[in-house]
């Protein structure tokens, strides 16, 4: 190897290193601030001097109602992961495994979605959630979440590597479509299940603004509308702020460790066809 060229790595990894400590610095911040009491959350120092988890017990005890946001948030971000990954899989199956008149249309209509920002969809969710009555309740928080254009394209996208002629093969052998879909081609799309169950859940996990309009009852706050909870006219609790925020991270961490690999892959594979 060249001396220009181990330069040239050298300076890479130097950039890259810098790139992600200013990175994670906020996260460091905010993990470290944690552990501050009120007082020790205005020093301008990283390190408390004196760490404590008053603010942990805090948050989970019954003088806060973190626990039930907590709860909600799993909920909401669980059950419209898992309908997301069902429905979403079935129409990519369809559109892909199947032909009929208007499947490219209905797929550019599903995809044409994507280009409308959610503020504008807000007024008609409202309006059918009030028509409904789900103000208030996990349906009327989740129903927007359901189903994901994004995850449709993804789906489709990615199920055009599977071989027509194995899907041929089973409806030969006497399977049904659904025992087809269930048995086949979902275990070959594993990675894109992964993919996409991933950025669903991040998503309604971290979602503000709809549970925002939909929940006015503290009972029904999500993790990031609760946290906002912290924050008032006569001031922010901002050492609770930090921990609430570094107990929510927390899951979201953890799915990511454990699906990185499938992540990755989807992504990689997704971009083989179109």
């Amino acid at each position: 190897m060249t001396i220009e060229r181990k330069s040239g790595l050298i300076a890479a990894y130097a950039i890259l290193i810098l790139l992600s400590v200013a990175m994670l610095f906020p996260f460091v911040w905010m993990v470290l601030s944690s552990l501050k009491d009120a007082t020790q959350i205005f020093q301008l120092r990283l390190f408390p001097s004196e760490p404590t988890l008053e603010n942990y017990r805090y948050i989970f005890s019954g003088r806060s109602k973190f626990p039930q946001w907590f709860m909600n948030s799993a909920i909401v971000a669980v059950c419209t992961t898992a309908s997301v990954l069902f429905f979403d899989s079935l129409l990519g199956y369809t559109l892909t495994k199947f032909t009929f008149p208007g499947k490219k249309f209905i797929f550019l209509l599903v995809i044409s979605t994507l280009m409308i920002p959610t503020e504008m969809l807000v007024i008609p969710w409202y309006a059918l959630a009030r028509a409904m009555k789900w103000g208030n309740s996990y349906w009327g928080i989740m129903f927007p979440g359901m189903i994901s254009a994004f995850g449709v394209f993804l789906m489709r996208q990615f199920m055009t590597t599977i071989p027509d002629d194995l899907i041929d093969a089973a409806r030969i052998d006497g399977q049904g479509e659904l025992m087809i879909f269930i048995k086949i081609v979902l275990p070959l799309v594993t990675p894109a299940l992964a993919t996409l169950a991933i950025f669903n859940f991040i998503g309604n996990w971290n979602s503000f603004l709809w549970p925002l309009i939909i929940a006015s009852k503290p009972s029904m706050f999500t993790l990031p509308v609760g946290l906002a909870n912290f924050s008032g006219e006569a001031g922010s609790d901002w050492h609770l702020i930090m921990t609430g925020a570094t107990v929510s991270m927390a899951p979201l961490v953890v799915i990511f460790l454990i699906f990185q690999k499938q992540i990755v892959r989807g992504i990689a594979m997704t971009g083989l066809k179109g």
